[in-house]
């Protein structure tokens, strides 16, 4: 009587410890399926994240060159609704918020573009700061989708 007390209870902990996997394992895949595909989003507001290292001794340049270069050519852009740009004294960093009026129009300007204003970006920079190289780096990029 007593080992089939002793089973029945392990049984009853086992299928707890069971249900509760599943329903973490579950909850925890579904958000992950809900973040993954962004295609949904190609009709709504979107927001370009851009983060970059930009040394303090080298911050007015590059707002000028921002100014200068960038902000000329995305006011020409289909879709664009604006630009918001931070910066982090403690990091030496940028943060540049994009909005865009959805994804489709966005990502209709081809790459070629995007990298000939780059190009005259650091052109820009360069010899404002009479240097070979881009002192700013691309730390990351990606795109904020307003919810609910």
């Amino acid at each position: 009587m007593k080992i089939n007390f002793k089973i029945k209870k392990k049984l009853q902990n086992f299928s707890l410890l069971l249900i509760c996997l599943f329903g973490l394992l579950f909850q925890s895949n579904s958000q992950i399926l809900n973040a993954l595909p962004m295609d949904k989003y190609q009709g709504e507001l979107v927001t370009e994240e851009l983060r970059l290292e930009i040394p303090y001794k080298f911050k007015e340049v590059w707002l000028k060159a921002e100014k200068e270069v960038w902000e000329p050519w995305l006011s020409k852009q289909d879709g664009f609704l604006g630009r918001e740009i931070f910066w982090n004294r403690e990091k030496e960093e940028a943060l540049i918020l994009v909005n865009w009026e959805n994804k489709r129009l966005w990502k209709s300007i081809s790459m070629k573009e995007v990298n000939e204003i780059q190009e005259k970006f650091e052109e820009n920079v360069k010899k404002s700061l009479n240097v070979n190289e881009n002192p700013f780096k691309l730390i990351y990029e990606g795109e904020l989708v307003q919810q609910g």
